[in-house]
Formats: structure tokens, sequence, C-alpha cells
């Protein structure tokens, strides 16, 4: 081989002995950063256990106006659906029927009047005759006995005139109670008769308060029963003692995602229905603003428990693996752990209560777990994370957090 080729040959080789010693020379690749995801201990609170129905408004009063006297409809004093106060003028009878009858009635009474001063005078005069002789006995006792007639026809005239005035006050049909008052079912001009079978002019409901009725089933009444103390004891005797408890409960109008509404409980019905098992039950609620309307659907949410203290995460902070359910908690050092949990109630402010599974480990307690809430499908279990402090809103319940729950029976 010539000089010139073992040149190449040496220089070859050591361009690539510096290219290998060149590559082992780069550090290896950094590990990935460990992620971030926000963590926060399980919020305690106190939660009550509840039944939920569905119900409906309906009026604490109702009235049927109908005409107490024949006449004629004058005038209509409201518009359709208007709020009346009682003794309001809604229907004006033509008056004059009614005056010419109390006019002819006062006549009547000015007629035996006049007979009467007639029939006092004869009686006196007679009595004078009777004792001159000139009139008989029989003859005094008679003007005696039409004067004390024509007395009981002048009363009897008076008490017509009192009943036509009676009739003229009937002519202005007013409201009984204070509501909304419904559409006139009949205009103007229309003849109207007196009596319960004849036509209906308007219904009137009362709009403060209103009532909620729903049905309560057997097992959640006996439950609630024995709840309130009232165990042992008879349908009856309970019944007294719950309306007296006047327990409060809550509702949510058709549309509605928070129970924001609350009443008072009261029991209506007597006897459970055979049929249905239930019991029908109505409670009272104020609606001075006038904005539930009677017949609106509602949902009611019964409390049949006492209170008991629960710890709560985010509903999204809870995974699904097949039939189970768990949560993602950072230990001391910041690894990435599982805990699985049984589900309890979730309440409006999207809080799920959580019951622990045992884990295990003694000191693991559930109150100080790290629960994580947020970057879940980026956390991997047995491997750390960076954790971060919620906001401080978000870390704490809302100030009317007993308020607002609106718990659901605890799921298997």
């Amino acid at each position: 081989m010539s000089a010139s080729a073992r040149f190449l040959g040496s220089g070859a080789f050591g361009f690539v002995a510096i290219l290998v010693l060149g590559c082992g020379s780069e550090p290896p690749p950094a590990a990935p950063a460990a992620p971030k995801a926000t963590v926060q201990a399980p919020l305690a609170r106190e939660l009550t256990d509840f039944a939920e129905y569905n119900g409906w408004i309906d009026a604490d009063k109702t009235v049927e106006v109908r005409a107490r006297v024949r006449g004629h409809i004058h005038k209509i004093h409201f518009a359709n659906g208007q709020i009346v106060s009682a003794g309001d003028v809604l229907f004006e009878l033509d008056p004059r029927p009614f005056q010419s009858d109390i006019d002819r009635a006062q006549e009547q009474v000015k007629i035996y009047k006049a007979q009467q001063v007639a029939a006092v005078k004869e009686e006196a005069r007679l009595r004078e005759l009777l004792g001159k002789g000139g009139a008989s006995l029989a003859q005094v006792e008679k003007a005696e006995a039409d004067a004390l007639s024509l007395d009981a026809q002048i009363a009897g005239a008076e008490e017509e005139v009192r009943r036509r005035e009676l009739e003229l006050s009937y002519s202005k049909i007013t409201a009984d109670i204070a509501g909304r008052v419904s559409r006139a079912m009949l205009s103007e001009g229309n003849l109207v008769n007196a009596g319960g079978s004849d036509p209906l002019l308007t219904t009137i409901v009362s709009v403060d308060p209103v009532r909620v009725y729903f049905n309560v089933d057997e097992r959640i009444l006996l439950q609630f029963g024995k709840n309130m103390g009232a165990e042992g004891k008879n349908l009856t005797q309970m019944m007294a003692q719950l309306k007296d408890a006047e327990s409060p409960f809550s509702f949510a109008l058709d549309g509605e995602t928070e129970f924001t509404h609350h009443g008072l409980l009261r029991f209506s019905d007597n006897r459970i229905d055979p049929a249905t098992g239930t019991l029908q039950v109505y409670g009272a609620v104020e609606n001075k603003d006038g904005k539930l309307l009677v017949g609106s659907r509602v949902r009611v949410r019964l409390p049949v428990g006492k209170p008991y203290p629960a710890l709560l995460v985010p509903e999204t902070a809870i995974l699904a693996d097949q039939d189970k359910r768990y949560v993602l908690v950072a230990d001391a050092k910041n690894v990435v752990r599982r805990r699985n949990v049984a589900l309890g109630m979730l309440t409006d402010d999207g809080m799920r209560r959580i019951i622990p599974e045992a884990s295990g480990e003694a000191a693991d307690s559930p109150a100080n777990w790290r629960v994580l809430v947020d970057n879940l499908q980026r956390a991997r279990l047995n491997y750390p994370i960076e954790p971060q402090q919620p906001a401080s809103a978000a870390s704490q319940p809302p100030a009317d957090a007993s308020a607002k729950a609106s718990p659901s029976p605890p799921s298997s």
C-alpha cells in the first residue's frame, strides 16, 4: 500500500473516532417535568337526606263569583287577570229595577202609616162614644184590633224596604277575598240569575300565601315521623304532631335548577290512599311578590333525616373504573395515589359527598386528603405532580352552603 493510501485510511479512521467521541459526550435527555394539578382537601359540611316529589301550586283560598240577585250586567269594573282587594266592585247590575222596588215598598209604608193614624183616631172616637152609650164594646175592640194590625203591617212593609235595599246592594258584586281575578265569563248587557246553579261570573284565587301540594309515600312518612319524634303513634296522632311542628321544605319551579323557594309543611288529607300508598300533603308558602302562579308544577324536596357531617369534593374530581368510583390524591411526596370512594348526595353547587373506603394506611385521614380537582388526564398513578393551591374563593364553601345544598339519596 502506498504512503498516500495509508494516510487517507488513517485520516478517515480518525474522523470517525472524533464523531463517535463527540456524540458520546452529549448529556442524556432530561426527564419530563411533573404535570401541574390543583389539589384541595374535601370540604366538611352538614347535610340532610331528603325525598323528592312532583307537586303543584294551588291557592290558599278560591272563590267563585256569582250573582245574588237577578239583573242585567250594567258594567264590569276589572281587567282580566287583575289583582283585586277584598270589597272591590267587580260587576254592577242595572240598579234601576232595584231602586224602583225600594220606592214602591217605601210608598206602602206611608200608606200603612196613614191608615194607622185613621185607625187610632177611630178607636179614640169609639171609646168616647162607648161612655155615652153611642158605641158598643165590640166596635171598640174591633177598632183596637185594626190599629194593632196596622202596626204589624207597617213593620212588615219596613222589613220589605230593608230587603229591597239589600238587593240593591247586591247589584254591586264585590270581591270577597283579595287575590287574582280570572276573566269575566259574561259581558256587559247579559242577564244573570241568582243561585249557585246559575252561570259563573268569574273566580278569584288568593295570591299570598299559596299552597304547594304533593303526595308523600307511606314509607317516607313513617321515617319522617320517626325523625320528628312521632314514632309509635298512630297516623292521626303523628299528623297532628307534624302539623304543629311546621317542618320546612324547599321546592323549585319548572325550569329552575336550584331549590330556592321555601315553605312550611301542613298535613291535609286524613288517610293514606290505598291505591297509591301515598298521603296528600301541602305546605304554606309566602308569595308577597305574586310570582308563584296557581297551577304551576314544582319539584319538592322534603327533609327526612337529621343533619349529619359529610365530606364533599367537586363532582368533576370523581373518576370511574367500571363499577368503582375513586379520586386521585397527592401523598406527602406529591406522588399520585388512588382512593376508592362510595358516592352520596350531590349538592346544587356541584359538590358530591364521598364515603371513603378503607385505604389500609392508618395515617391516611380522608379529611386531610389532597384531592386532585383538575388536570386529571395528565396525572399518572405512582408518579409525582406539581401541586397547585386552589383560588381562595374556590376553596371555601358558599356562605349559604347549607341552604343551597340539594342532596340526593345516596347511590349504591
